[in-house]
């Protein structure tokens, strides 16, 4: 799906962001993430996907925004709902009823709390699009797309709501542009103490998925590419070879995760990992938060914060710029719709600039999507014990 140069970028207009003010400048800091979400958006609603037409996920989008008040984007996809169009031959039957009623509430369960996605309601899911009529494969595909699309939304309208915040009188202050830069960079650190604390950990976990991955032997061209696209070990992840069912999908899911969580300048990685850890214990996801305590300590060469947020994310910080970091990134996940300017004048206190909030709000708000993904269509692994 090639991008319309002319077409207007969703969180832009949701945001009130026009050409011209320092919000949509500083936005274009970040220019390949915004490429990668606004592809996202285009591929998670229009490439076809047997069983899941353009119009169930556009009221899967509507249903999700309506249920976090995000106001400006439900409106957006009511509008394309009226529209009525199937594009490509999206839609290849009709939805039945009762499917459309299990998807709705299981959509519903990831947006309010993905803490409440398990097993059961997954298999739940599954046999309500297999009673439609699917066969096993694309009945696994759909319920990727599905996935992404609900773990998407959760993303876009944090984002948008972010935005709106900065925009606000007393969240809004310029400040010189931050200049690309060697960025902070992976650093060896000392051999890590093993830190458990309500049920998180900084141990390597493993993840198992609860739908059949790809078999990569029998992968497609475009499957296998996608694949070494996305990560070194992407061929060996249960993780990306039960999202390559939906491989474009996938290509622009990781464009915007890379832009975000690896590019140079801007917000300190370590900060950006900080983020992220703090929403994967906020969302009770175990496995991103491994993942994440282990980043965090070899970029900040530090445990201490790590064994903070696992035992309470909303006093964690062992610096007030952490403190900052940790209380904005539980504000954007608990209450996006509630944020305004008093969330973001602690981050102004402390110097950072319009592109350093983004990065925040990105990784923040990217790992809402990634949270559901993994706590929801899988489970961690303790390799020692598996």
């Amino acid at each position: 799906m090639s991008a319309d140069p002319d077409a207007v970028d969703v969180i832009d207009a949701a945001a009130g962001l026009v050409p011209g003010t320092p919000l949509f400048a500083a936005r274009r800091f970040r220019a390949t993430a915004i490429a990668g979400t606004q592809a996202s958006h285009d591929a998670l609603l229009h490439e076809p996907v047997a069983g899941l037409g353009t119009a169930d996920r556009l009221r899967v989008a509507v249903h999700c925004c309506e249920a976090t008040g995000a106001v400006e984007l439900a409106a957006h996809y009511r509008a394309q709902l009226r529209l009525g169009t199937e594009p490509r031959g999206a839609a290849l039957q009709a939805m039945p009823p009762a499917t459309r009623d299990a998807m709705l509430q299981w959509a519903g369960v990831l947006t309010t709390d993905p803490r409440q996605g398990d097993r059961t309601a997954l298999r739940a899911l599954v046999q309500a699009l297999a009673a439609s009529g699917l066969g096993e494969g694309a009945t696994n595909a759909a319920v990727v797309a599905l996935a992404q699309l609900v773990a998407f939304l959760s993303y876009q309208t944090r984002v948008v709501a972010g935005l709106k915040a900065m925009a606000l009188p007393g969240g809004s202050r310029r400040e010189q542009r931050v200049a690309p830069s060697g960025g902070a960079g992976a650093v060896t650190p000392a051999t890590p103490p093993v830190i458990r604390i309500n049920g998180f950990t900084n141990e390597t976990l493993q993840w198992r998925s609860w739908l059949a991955p790809v078999d990569v032997a029998q992968a497609s061209p475009l499957q296998l590419q996608v694949l070494d696209e996305s990560h070194a070990q992407a061929r060996t992840s249960e993780y990306y070879l039960t999202l390559i069912h939906q491989p474009l999908m996938l290509r622009h899911r990781s464009a915007a995760y890379n832009a975000i969580m690896y590019a140079q300048g801007g917000l300190p990685r370590a900060e950006r990992e900080l983020g992220a850890m703090v929403v994967s214990v906020t969302n009770g996801c175990v496995y991103c938060t491994s993942v994440h305590a282990q980043r965090y300590a070899q970029l900040a060469r530090r445990h201490d914060t790590v064994a903070q947020v696992f035992t309470d994310p909303s006093t964690a910080g062992s610096s007030e710029r952490e403190r900052a970091i940790a209380r904005f990134a539980q504000a954007v996940t608990l209450r996006p719709q509630a944020l305004g300017a008093g969330d973001i004048e602690p981050l102004r206190a402390l110097g950072m600039s319009d592109e350093e909030v983004i990065d925040l709000l990105h990784a923040v708000a990217i790992f809402g999507w990634a949270n559901r993904l993994m706590h929801n269509l899988g489970e961690p692994v303790d390799p020692d014990a598996a």
